[in-house]
Order: structure tokens, then sequence, then C-alpha cells
């Protein structure tokens, strides 16, 4: 594509969800695509960076909650505040799709759209970048619905699965396109047990599902009305209302009866046809500390880091710890820790357990202790 950007091109950046497993730094007040874990910006502000390489600035759409409005004008001062799309309230990923669909329709109805999260982590952008405009490419001429898929490293059971069937030629337009296969999907695979994700994993057909998804608008629109009808009852009835006095209320009204359903259960996993893309780029979703830790390590490979006078640790070795800028911590004797700390919280777990802290989460919220989350 180049610099010379296509203006039916746009994009949706999903940003609702707080991200419980980054507890205690990612909070309802300060979701975890709202960190900047790496020095280097906030989550959000680089996907939003990130994809303007293939989407005009004034075409990315991001999908967030009230709270989440003011804190975009905070890590992204200059993003369009007409952009901003808010949810009364979090229903999961194919109400959220619905709503921006029905705003993009309004704006552009032949428009093509990139579904993104706000909370991943990407090493080789320019290969990232690739495989967009691939997917942009294999959607406008297939005419259905494209994932990109993310080849499995080891038998993950935190993540959903696309199981691919045969490889198809690519569009001509992307003849020059190295290191991408495009395949029909088969099936989509929720979240598995241990001994499930191994079986992936041996079989060499299930790739991780990267939750980034394209189509043109007529093509999403067309499983909504066909999968979930009443849905696209409320998608409509949101498209008739918007630039209206009622605007406000209709999408609270709609917001007060649709039920929580993610894409892949409500849409994918009944869609015809759908295609994925899968290349490498070096992605993670950073869903919990360990996955932090590992960036961290491969960051630290190839850049220099200045030692922190206020970490001191004797007779330790592989911890990662994390703490504000006014403590001195020490550590003595201990090793595969993960040690986080804020002003108001600690915690601390061995490597490999940190799926483990979205239970934390959830044992204060019964517990009541709110003023923790």
């Amino acid at each position: 594509m180049g610099k010379d950007l296509n203006q039916d091109i746009y994009a949706v950046i999903m940003a609702g969800k707080v991200g419980k497993n980054l507890w205690p730094v990612s909070r309802k007040k300060m979701p975890k695509h709202f960190l900047d874990l790496f020095d280097e910006g906030t989550m959000i502000a680089n996907t939003v960076r990130r994809i303007s390489a293939a989407v005009l600035e004034e075409n990315i759409l991001i999908v967030t909650s009230e709270l989440g409005r003011t804190r975009i004008a905070e890590s992204i001062p200059s993003f369009r505040v007409d952009n901003i799309i808010v949810e009364p309230a979090s229903r999961n990923t194919a109400p959220c799709i619905a709503l921006a669909t029905a705003h993009i329709k309004k704006r552009n109805p032949d428009a093509l759209t990139v579904v993104l999260p706000s909370d991943h982590y990407v090493v080789d952008e320019a290969a990232f970048i690739t495989i967009i405009e691939a997917g942009i490419e294999v959607a406008r001429e297939k005419k259905g619905l494209v994932t990109i898929g993310i080849r499995a490293e080891q038998p993950e059971t935190a993540y959903g699965y696309i199981q691919v069937a045969e490889e198809l030629p690519f569009p001509a337009a992307l003849a020059d396109a190295h290191d991408i296969a495009l395949y029909r999907v088969k099936a989509f695979a929720e979240k598995p047990d241990y001994t499930t994700a191994v079986h992936f994993l041996e079989s060499k057909d299930f790739y991780w599902n990267s939750g980034i998804f394209i189509w043109h608008i007529d093509a999403i629109s067309r499983e909504f009305e066909r999968s979930m009808p009443e849905l696209y009852k409320d998608l409509l009835t949101i498209y008739e209302s918007l630039g209206s006095a009622s605007e406000a209320k209709v999408i609270t009204d709609v917001y007060s009866w649709i039920h929580p359903v993610s894409i892949d259960y409500g849409i994918m996993e009944k869609a015809e046809p759908v295609f994925v893309l899968t290349g490498e780029y070096g992605w993670s979703d950073l869903g919990c500390w360990d996955e932090v830790v590992s960036v961290a390590r491969s960051r630290s490979a190839t850049r220099e880091e200045k030692p922190d006078p206020r970490l001191v640790q004797v007779e330790c070795n592989n911890n990662f710890v994390r703490k504000s800028r006014k403590k001195l911590i020490c550590t003595i004797g201990v090793s595969d820790l993960i040690i986080v700390e804020t002003d108001d919280a600690l915690l601390i777990c061995r490597k490999g357990e940190s799926r483990r802290v979205g239970g934390v989460v959830d044992q204060l919220r019964r517990e009541g202790q709110e003023n923790y989350l």
C-alpha cells in the first residue's frame, strides 16, 4: 500500500477489558492497555501508532468505556475525540464489534475493517503490517472473513486456537508476500485443557487465535444477520440512531439487554467462508506476568539496561522484580520469583504460576475488597 493509504480501510481497536492477570498494576481505574510496561509508551498508544502504517489516522476508531475515553486523552493526546466509541457496559467482543460496525457503516458503507485488540506486543512491526495488508487483499478478493493465526510454540491453555484446512493460493496482488501462508479455516477451538493443547501442538494444523479480524462491512453484517439475528437488529437500531438526539439513549438501552458473547462463539465458529493468514512477527498478548517476563528477557538481550540501585539481590537467581520508584527492595536466597509491587499491593509468585493471579482478583472481589481492584 505504501503511503497512499486507502480511504475505505478502517481499524477498530477494542479497549474494554481490564486484564486481571496483570494485577496489581492493571486495575479497573488503570486497565492493562493503558500500562507502559517497557518504557516505550502505553500498549494502546503503540497499537494506534502501529496500525497507522496501514490505516489513515482519521479512520482508526477505539471502542472503550467512559473511563477509557479519559485515559485515551491522557495516553494519546492527539487522538481524535470523535473516533472514540463509548460502550455503556462491557459485553464481550461481539457487541463491541457490532457497535463499531454500525458507526463505520454510517461513515462509509463500502468500508473494509481491521479489528484488533489494544494490548498486544509486536516485535517485528514491518512483518505485522505486511500480514495486515495481505489480510486486506484477501478480504477484498475472497469476500469472506479473515483472521490471523500465530504458530503455536508450546501447549498453551490460555489461548483459543484455529484449525486450518487446505492451503490456498494467494491473490495475484500478493505474489510477493513471503513467509505468509493462506488457509481456509476448518474450525475454531475454545481455550483447551493441557492434554488437548498438547494434541493441538502435535497435530501441527492448529494455530493460536490472535484475535485480529479483517472483513468488508457487508460480510460481517451478513454474518451478524445469519448467526446473531437479535444482535443484528440491535445493530440496525443503533445505526439508525447515530447522529440523532436519541443516539446515547438508544445505545444505553440496547446495552441494557444484550448478553455478553464473544465474536468467536457468536460469529466466527459458524461463518462461511473464513480464511486465516499465518506469519511470524513476534507476537505476545501479554496475558500474564510470565509473558511480560519473557518479553523483558528478550528485550534485555538486545538492549543495554541500567541496573536499578534500589533493587538489591543477594544470592538470588532468575527473579523478575517490578516496583515503584520510591521503595528499596532487597531479596535474599530466593530464585524463580515474580515480584510486583505498587503503592498499595504486593504480588509474589513463582514463575510459571502467574496465570493464577486472576483468581486472586476474583477472591478480592468476592471478599468485597474493591479498593484493591
